[in-house]
């Protein structure tokens, strides 16, 4: 089954809420897909010799993991690090998740400045192109595992919005311009 999506509402309501539209408006894979947000549907009981994962670790070059519980039994300073994930913001690099427990919410902003919400739940992997406006929070289980993969020595520094001159943020907005100039050139 394929991960769950939608735009959101504008409410200020508790986070970790579905928040969908009413009417709810869902959004597709290939919608997701065009953002250069990446999926795949993995089995998370059997991860550490999954070769599926490898397969994409090895062609991605994703040479790091760790794994991160997420909870406020597990996470030192749960509440602070729940906020800062939820705080707009883009990475110099990809962020890379696997859902291997629990689950969560990625929201990650459309070409038109909406909200899109993306559900995580356990076998789920996805990844988020450098530049893309995004934020994390948990679902009302409170709790998740995910597995954190990078390409050499991990960068988790956050570049809060606005960060529109932000060498990544400029190159995520440019490979738009230049899929609208293929579309324009293909008609």
């Amino acid at each position: 089954m394929a991960i769950k999506a939608w735009f959101m509402d504008d409410s200020n309501e508790d986070q970790r809420l579905p928040h969908h539209r009413n009417p709810k408006e869902f959004v597709s894979m290939n919608q997701l897909a065009e953002l250069g947000v990446l999926y795949w549907k993995l089995n998370p009981k059997v991860y550490e010799n999954d070769e599926k994962l490898k397969k994409i670790r090895d062609d991605r070059g994703y040479n790091y993991v760790d794994l991160l519980d997420i909870s406020p039994e597990k996470l030192p300073n749960y509440e602070g690090k729940l906020k800062d994930f939820y705080t707009e913001h883009i990475h110099a690099d990809e962020e890379i998740r696997y859902c291997l427990d629990g689950s969560g919410y990625f929201d990650v902003r459309d070409k038109s400045d909406r909200w899109i919400r993306i559900w995580i739940k356990p076998g789920d992997l996805i990844i988020l192109p450098a530049g893309i406006y995004h934020r994390f929070t948990l679902d009302t289980n409170n709790y998740t595992k995910l597995m954190r993969l990078f390409k050499g020595e991990p960068i988790w520094t956050p570049f809060n919005r606005p960060q529109e001159q932000h060498p990544a943020r400029k190159e995520y907005l440019k490979s738009f311009t230049e899929k609208a100039g293929v579309a324009v050139k293909a008609h």
